[in-house]
């Protein structure tokens, strides 16, 4: 497939960086993760092994404490990876290669692939946002159609009704069925073939596989029985599902956000520089809240996040001023909801939107 981006007389991205650049210089500040971040990661690291302890020791004996114990779970699950691993994927946790690393080996901790979602997410999803069979995460096909490009069955009609029944299935869906179609199938999108595995590689697939669920499902069965530890990771694997969803289709399928068309069946002309295509292809929300900010790893300033993504989150709120400030100066539009419930209503009505007939 080819995908050509237009160039512009002015490189929006090129102005960007030289005012980023002077910020980071005039404050004397390096561009990756500070202590900030690495006490959060301390604090949400500590949250998942204080809670897996409780609930493999048996010291939480009332039903309605194990329940929102195992739901807690998943939600740090998800933090983790907003913060921590994320972080880590795009090389800014640290200015220590072996560090980011660990931290975006994090996510194998949790059960998914660092590879396949550095090629996933780092390659295609921030180079080609929003484009139909090269960003992996607008394709949720048959299930749901999140822009006009995708084909219309008759059950999208009631999507914005069972959108969230699925979005709960989001982690199992992608640890249980995606990762495994990418390894056997050798593919990362439908026009991206996976890169070629090595036996290292391998070795890391299904020890990362086989150890999650010794760790989340196996022991905790010989521990406190089946019965707990099944329902547990259950209630786990759907809290985190419905976290990581929502927070992912708020950055990118609401109303105003630009889904990109073919020029033919295999090239992609789009019609504006990188960086202006990667600003309407994203959605900032809540960008005010300090306690958002820091749960999300920053992804609600997500504008940033796709224009800078080797800069640490915990640099976003000063950024997003400069990014805004220079966008209204060139008479530049970008979508933004002052609010969380705004961006989720938005969402929810451009699948319905979607949901009608073409």
């Amino acid at each position: 497939m080819t995908i050509r981006f237009e160039k512009s007389g002015v490189n929006f991205l090129s102005v960007l960086r030289k005012k980023v650049n002077t910020y980071f210089t005039e404050n004397n500040i390096s561009p990756f993760g500070n202590r900030e971040l690495y006490m959060k990661t301390v604090i949400l690291a500590g949250l998942l092994l204080v809670n897996y302890v409780f609930q493999v020791s048996g010291l939480l004996s009332n039903v309605w404490l194990l329940i929102i114990s195992y739901l807690v779970q998943g939600i740090l699950f998800a933090l983790i990876g907003f913060n921590v691993m994320h972080d880590g994927s795009h090389f800014c946790y640290s200015g220590n290669s072996r560090i980011n690393t660990i931290m975006a080996n994090s996510l194998n901790f949790l059960g998914g692939i660092s590879l396949f979602w550095h090629q996933k997410h780092v390659v295609n999803h921030h180079t080609y946002t929003n484009l139909e069979g090269v960003d992996d995460d607008i394709d949720l096909k048959p299930f749901l159609r999140v822009h006009q490009g995708q084909q219309y069955h008759w059950i999208h009609r009631f999507q914005a009704f069972y959108a969230m029944a699925l979005y709960s299935l989001t982690y199992f869906f992608w640890i249980y069925y995606r990762d495994f179609k990418k390894y056997f199938t050798g593919r990362v999108a439908e026009e991206t073939e996976l890169q070629d595995l090595k036996m290292k590689d391998h070795l890391i697939f299904w020890t990362t596989k086989l150890g999650h669920a010794a760790l989340f499902i196996g022991l905790p069965c010989l521990l406190v029985g089946p019965l707990q530890a099944i329902l547990g990771y259950l209630l786990l694997g759907l809290s985190c599902g419905i976290t990581l969803a929502i927070v992912f289709q708020l950055a990118h399928i609401v109303e105003g956000t630009d889904f990109p068309e073919k020029s033919d069946a295999q090239t992609y002309d789009i019609a504006t520089e990188w960086s202006l295509h990667q600003i309407r292809t994203t959605v900032n929300f809540n960008t005010r809240s300090k306690v958002l900010g820091w749960l999300l790893g920053g992804l609600n300033f997500q504008m940033v996040h796709h224009l800078f993504p080797r800069i640490s989150h915990v640099h976003y709120p000063a950024i997003h001023k400069i990014v805004c400030e220079t966008c209204r100066e060139h008479n530049i539009s970008f979508v933004e909801f002052h609010s969380f419930r705004q961006a989720i209503y938005s969402h929810f009505r451009h699948l319905h939107q979607m949901g009608q007939a073409a």
